[in-house]
């Protein structure tokens, strides 16, 4: 495989790094877009859909530019080289993905293109309590009109949303998706918070609450949802790696910078070992991300999940490796607020729990152990 970009996407990421760069090259900037509501910078989110970032994923006919996944992964991989709290991964990438996926050409043309215009912010409202990381509904349930009754929970940027992509379980069963928009989203009980990296999420409940079907109606979409989510943990890798990226580089510098007892701290080898150790795991990480972003383009959906759990336990060990050693080896200016090198490793933290941290995606591919065959390391079948 060639992981190289190419000149486009060389000018893509040169001009995404400028736009993002600009914006939070200073930490100060981000603690501030973060302090208020709606947690990230409105007017950014504007120049992001006039430089046509919001529609790289979606079709020309929907709206979009129909770009592919390395695009997208170059942009969320700088979103997280300096913390952009915008709601890319879960807007555009997930939200947006799914109308992409299952809505009709009406819907799609409405929503996507508003969404690629800076005009609307969507949001997937699938986490309920006391359930994670399932592409199916569980408690919230949709009767036979389509009218939603139930709560979620953890639905990122969910108080902000103009428009909510809703799961719910189908009078005969399966997972349904649909919209809540207008009339009905300002009868909706939204109750925003901020999360532990300085995001935004919401609890949202539902009483017969009118929506929309995305889609055909009645279709348990159980499968494309399955899909998306994959895609998503791939792109959250790709911003994960932005991320242990910068922080593998803020380490390096502050150990040839910072001094003790008359020489820097890179002078004493145990602490260049271990940011040795951060460089591995990082560019690790790096190779595993690119490969699963290439297997999205290929579009096989088995092949995607099966990248996507590999990529997801890989970054979930890595970015815990190198967020823990960047805070150690920072010191303890690493666990005041003032200082970025925490907040990269709530980051990380918060990006690993979105979808499935390694204990699941381990399990979901030792599921896969019995599609393999066995390899004897000595032949004895052409020895005998």
């Amino acid at each position: 495989m060639d992981f190289t970009y190419d000149d486009e996407q060389t000018a893509l990421r040169d001009a995404v790094r400028g736009l993002v760069g600009k914006a939070y090259a200073d930490y100060e900037q981000r603690r501030r877009a973060t302090k208020e509501d709606p947690g990230f910078d409105e007017k950014l989110w504007t120049q992001m859909a006039e430089m046509g970032l919001l529609g790289l994923p979606f079709t020309e006919d929907d709206g979009g530019v129909g770009a592919g996944p390395v695009e997208i992964g170059i942009v969320c991989r700088e979103l997280g080289r300096v913390l952009a709290p915008e709601p890319y991964l879960s807007s555009v990438v997930l939200a947006g993905g799914l109308v992409s996926a299952v809505g009709t050409p009406e819907q799609r043309q409405e929503l996507l293109g508003a969404l690629s215009g800076g005009e609307s912010v969507l949001a997937f409202a699938h986490d309920e309590p006391g359930h994670r990381w399932s592409a199916e509904a569980h408690d919230v349930t949709a009767d036979a009109s389509g009218a939603l009754t139930g709560t979620k929970d953890g639905v990122l940027h969910g108080a902000r949303a103009d428009v909510l992509v809703v799961s719910a379980v189908l009078p005969d069963g399966g997972t349904g998706l649909f919209l809540v928009t207008g009339d009905a989203l300002a009868s909706v009980e939204r109750s925003g918070y901020p999360t532990f990296d300085g995001g935004r999420a919401a609890r949202i409940t539902f009483d017969a609450t009118a929506a929309t079907p995305l889609g055909a109606a009645a279709a348990d979409v159980t499968t494309s949802i399955a899909t998306v989510q994959d895609i998503t943990r791939i792109m959250a890798a790709n911003e994960a790696l932005g991320a242990m990226q910068t922080q593998l580089r803020a380490t390096t510098e502050y150990l040839k910078s910072r001094k003790q007892f008359g020489v820097t701290l890179n002078t004493f080898q145990a602490l260049t070992f271990r940011a040795a150790d951060m460089y591995t795991s990082v560019e690790l990480t790096h190779s595993m991300v690119d490969w699963a972003t290439m297997v999205v383009a290929a579009g096989d959906p088995a092949q995607v999940a099966d990248a996507a759990a590999r990529a997801g336990l890989q970054v979930s060990r890595a970015g815990r490796h190198v967020g823990q050693e960047a805070i150690q080896l920072h010191g303890g200016i690493a666990m005041t607020a003032e200082y970025n090198v925490g907040t990269f490793t709530a980051h990380l933290t918060a990006l690993d729990h979105l979808l499935g941290d390694a204990g699941h995606h381990l399990r979901a591919l030792d599921a896969t152990l019995g599609d393999h065959g066995v390899i004897d390391p000595l032949d004895r079948a052409a020895t005998a």
